[in-house]
């Protein structure tokens, strides 16, 4: 069977249609919007026009081809390509990570109803955690974990990071899957004596799979939001998050500049969510469709 490529490509269109919309919502507000902005009883409600605060859509995408640093052979391209690379490495680790926390966690509230009741509120509470105050605790104790020779190195403090958003959408997702077996389907399993473990791993997984892969594209994106999130808390070197800190130092003299950081990390969390996305289409091209009557 081969792939819907009909649906990928009026996809693509709709988000390229959706990114021009923005563009000329962009410039069309720069054109009419005032200068300074506007203020209702001291609180600015209208962003500033000025180039300096608005720079033209054009000129954020021509910074890309420019020196990152004026006297230097680098590009601002090859330098958030670099940070992107850096930071996506990071995230794959995150989604990994939350992925099996996630999972695990999925199964053994779909086991024990008890566990499900007890455990889900906190589940839901933890992510209302403000994830800039929770960064500098988990580089903290990661600091002071060793066990054997092994030093936890800074940088998996930010997968951690990205790990505690992921698994959340993961596990909420999995457990509404599992749960979503036929009741005559599971009356089947019953009647030949299957084990709930065997009735896991043949029924309910499969009917979770719908479920779970919309849960791990969200949760593909929040890996890349807590990493960068992570890698600006902390200052962590290397990454996307550290170059809009440094692009951001720039602002004023150099506008455009600090978007292209923001370009990158965007197009970074959806080229983790579109890996979820390709690889769905891959792995289940073969799986029948289930019809309704």
């Amino acid at each position: 069977m081969s792939l819907p490529f009909g649906r990928i490509v009026r996809r693509t269109a709709t988000f390229i249609a959706a990114v021009a919309v923005v563009a000329v919502i962009w410039e069309t507000y720069k054109f009419v919007g005032p200068t300074d902005g506007g203020s209702i009883l001291g609180v600015r409600v209208l962003p500033r026009t000025a180039d300096f605060a608005m720079p033209h859509v054009w000129e954020m995408f021509q910074r890309f081809g420019r020196p990152e640093v004026r006297g230097r052979d680098g590009t601002v391209f090859a330098a958030v390509a670099a940070g992107a690379w850096y930071s996506f490495r990071l995230a794959a680790v995150g989604f990994v990570l939350g992925g099996v926390v996630g999972v695990g966690l999925s199964v053994v509230m779909a086991r024990f109803d008890v566990v499900r009741r007890g455990l889900l509120p906190y589940l839901v509470v933890s992510q209302t955690v403000p994830l800039i105050a929770l960064a500098p605790l988990v580089v903290s104790w990661g600091g002071r974990l060793e066990i054997g020779s092994f030093t936890w190195p800074r940088w998996l403090s930010a997968s951690v990071l990205g790990a505690f958003l992921a698994f959340f959408p993961v596990a909420v997702g999995t457990l509404r899957g599992l749960a979503a077996a036929p009741p005559a389907a599971l009356e089947l399993m019953q009647s030949y004596a299957a084990s709930w473990w065997r009735t896991l791993l043949t029924l309910r997984f499969p009917t979770a799979v719908p479920y779970m892969v919309p849960a791990f594209r969200l949760a593909a994106s929040s890996a890349v939001i807590g990493v960068v999130v992570a890698e600006i808390s902390t200052g962590l070197k290397g990454g996307i998050g550290r170059l809009i800190i440094e692009y951001a130092r720039e602002a004023t003299g150099d506008p455009a500049k600090v978007y292209t950081a923001i370009f990158g990390a965007a197009a970074l969390g959806l080229t983790m969510a579109g890996i979820v996305a390709v690889t769905d289409t891959v792995v289940m091209r073969h799986r029948p469709k289930e019809h309704t009557a």
